[in-house]
């Protein structure tokens, strides 16, 4: 099993309540990737409850093998919501897999 763990910091142009409203969002439908992409095992998002860290949420996925892990990264609803909710707003990326 892999784990794949990314954590994302958003620009400040959307702070307040326009940030929250984005958050859960974002929330909302990537939790629902596993749905529809059937090499995601499980995944989850967790947004940052302390405002003075930089990274703004981590997402958390599991998936069989790396293989799976790639096709669930270029699979086109994952690729859609990244490009409606991350890019536009991406300052800062990090992300670590490990095998469990």
């Amino acid at each position: 099993m892999i784990t794949h763990i990314v954590l994302f910091q958003l620009d400040d142009k959307l702070a307040g309540e326009e940030k929250d409203l984005h958050l859960a969002a974002l929330k909302s439908d990537f939790e629902q990737l596993p749905h529809t992409i059937k090499e995601l095992v499980d995944l989850r998002i967790e947004i940052n409850a302390n405002p003075s860290e930089k990274y703004d949420l981590a997402l958390i996925a599991h998936c069989e093998d790396l293989q799976k892990l790639h096709d669930y990264a270029t699979h086109p609803d994952h690729v859609a919501l990244v490009g409606k909710y991350i890019k536009p707003y991406l300052v800062s990326r990090a992300c670590v897999d490990y095998r469990d």
